[in-house]
């Protein structure tokens, strides 16, 4: 019965009205689908590669952004470090002036006190700030320099004693440390 029914199948076929153009040729679909994975292949590398090339462009402007911001707050501490003996020394000479010297040359020596509240004025607008500690502050050795240690009554291991002159940062980066004597009681 199966056997009968097998031969009526293959002569319906074989009597059908189909041309040979109607049949599916199964290579030649085979083929196009491989060449589409291939195409499909090709299509995501590029994708791929597209996304890759816009990250590294975004990294890059990032980067860039980065290394001006960099270079618009940190390029003048060479310059910045040059001036603070300039610093140091309009700050001693005006601390120094006595009240006899105020009355014998009194505007020269108020020129000098404008020239300094000028040089600190310029130091604040480019982000140079001064490290001010006072005697008992604790050490930090972040921001100071240990000039010397002594032994102090009153005072605990680390605590600054004497302040020999200021430090100085430039936004965050340190230029100068302040140069400060520690106590080294036990």
């Amino acid at each position: 019965m199966a056997e009968q029914k097998k031969e009526e199948f293959l002569d319906e076929i074989e009597d059908s009205d189909l041309d040979q153009d109607e049949l599916i040729d199964i290579d030649a679909e085979a083929a196009e689908l491989e060449k589409l994975d291939e195409v499909t292949a090709e299509r995501d590398d590029y994708r791929d590669k597209f996304m890759r090339a816009l990250a590294d462009a975004e990294n890059a402007r990032k980067r860039a952004d980065k290394d001006r911001k960099e270079a618009e707050n940190y390029g003048g501490s060479k310059l910045a470090r040059d001036l603070l003996p300039v610093y140091d020394n309009m700050k001693r000479a005006v601390e120094s002036i006595t009240d006899e010297q105020k009355e014998i040359a009194g505007s020269v020596i108020e020129g000098v006190e404008l020239t300094m509240r000028e040089l600190v004025n310029v130091f604040s607008k480019h982000g140079i700030k001064p490290i001010s500690p006072q005697v008992g502050d604790k050490f930090d050795p972040q921001l100071h320099e240990a000039m010397f240690e002594a032994p102090v009554p009153g005072t605990k291991s680390g605590d600054i004693i004497e302040v020999s002159s200021e430090g100085f940062v430039l936004h965050d980066r340190l230029l100068r440390p302040a140069h400060v004597g520690v106590s080294s009681n036990s």
